[in-house]
């Protein structure tokens, strides 16, 4: 069955005397940031499917569109498909899509863009490298978008798009874009993990953990004019093992002991090997 909000009308933007329309396949985190920059940028958005009617309809309301939660049901005029869904299940909604004439674009960092071949004619990727969560607003024209087409034709047509949206825009194909989503992974997820026990350890002691906010910001602009390696500090550097059993004598979590040792380690090795005299400098 399909539902819609409302009868208001958007503008439809004409790129290249085109006229451009999209379905969004999924409602997560990312399609929902994604699909309001588009709508901001006047580029309409006239259905969102999810398997989950309730998500499918959170994000339409915001949309002013038709939403469902039957592939089925999934319209065939749009100009642009874009899949944002988990990537393990993205092969099988793919199957489940209606032939149609569209440019299928997914926005997977890890995915190759050959996903779709076999099952649309033209096709492509816009990949947000970029942490985003519903609940908190971004400034999207900021956020770097890495693109690719699976032809010149439509490369150029994902591009007009993405640059609608984003500042930002950048062609790299599939096998560089692994690369890139596997070093996000390291440079946001497990960092925040990191933050995420830090906070463990203050909210134990019935520490704020905002007093952490200052050091986090500072480590992060460094990194504007540092090189991470050179920009590291702390015990692990030096191997101090001295402190570093002081502070696996504090940790109960035999996990984040094993973290703790792990990384230390980790780190005077690529600080050593890198830099053989940075031992003796600090």
């Amino acid at each position: 069955m399909l539902w819609y909000k409302n009868n208001r009308k958007t503008a439809e933007p004409v790129l290249s005397g085109k006229r451009y329309k999209v379905v969004f396949i999924g409602a997560g985190n990312v399609a929902t940031h994604l699909s309001l920059a588009m709508k901001e940028a006047g580029i309409p958005i006239i259905q969102v499917y999810s398997h989950t009617k309730e998500n499918a309809r959170n994000l339409a309301d915001r949309l002013n569109c038709l939403y469902t939660s039957n592939a089925e049901e999934i319209r065939k005029d749009a100009d642009i498909y874009l899949f944002s869904v988990k990537d393990d299940v993205l092969q099988d909604i793919i199957r489940k899509i209606p032939e149609n004439k569209g440019i299928w674009i997914h926005t997977a960092g890890s995915i190759p863009v050959a996903v779709f071949k076999g099952y649309a004619n033209r096709y492509g990727v816009i990949y947000p490298m970029q942490t985003l969560s519903k609940s908190r607003k971004i400034e999207f024209h900021k956020v770097p978008l890495f693109i690719e087409g699976s032809t010149p034709a439509s490369e150029k047509e994902i591009r007009q798009v993405a640059e609608m949206i984003s500042g930002r825009v950048s062609v790299m194909n599939s096998e560089k874009r692994k690369y890139l989503h596997l070093a996000a992974v390291f440079a946001c997820n497990f960092s925040n993990h990191m933050y995420n026990l830090a906070t463990q350890l203050l909210e134990d002691q019935g520490i704020d953990r905002h007093v952490l906010q200052p050091l986090i910001e500072e480590t992060a602009n460094k990194l504007q004019t540092m090189r991470p390696d050179m920009a590291q500090t702390g015990p692990a550097i030096r191997y101090d093992r001295t402190i570093m059993e002081r502070h696996l004598a504090l940790l109960e979590d035999p996990g984040m002991r094993e973290i703790y040792e792990i990384i230390s380690a980790d780190i005077h090795k690529k600080i050593i090997y890198h830099d053989p005299l940075r031992f003796e400098k600090d």
